[in-house]
């Protein structure tokens, strides 16, 4: 039997979330969380960053796709372009600079 809102894996219910970039529910285990500090978009790798978060297949096909669509003002419920450099950063696994 399949639940709203969640996956069986097993006999586990785990919770999904759609990814932002191709737009394709999976779980939520399998999405690196996004958060939005200032104006710019950072990966939340705790998950414990505050205000809304944006989860995205951990790759850079999602990123493009979710930039090209414009999906980060959207999701993140703010007018005009974000930042995303920290978080093609992490994907293309350049060392994080602050």
């Amino acid at each position: 039997m399949r639940r709203h809102g969640k996956l069986e894996y097993g006999c586990h219910a785990t919770p999904q979330r759609t990814c932002v970039g191709c737009r394709v529910r999976t779980a939520k285990s399998e999405l690196l969380r996004l958060a939005r500090v200032e104006d710019q978009v950072v990966p939340d790798l705790r998950g414990r960053l505050p205000g809304r978060g944006a989860s995205l297949h951990p790759s850079v096909s999602c990123l493009e796709l979710a930039e090209r669509r414009r999906a980060f003002p959207r999701a993140f419920r703010v007018p005009g372009p974000l930042d995303v450099s920290r978080v093609r950063a992490h994907l293309e696994g350049e060392p994080h600079v602050m």
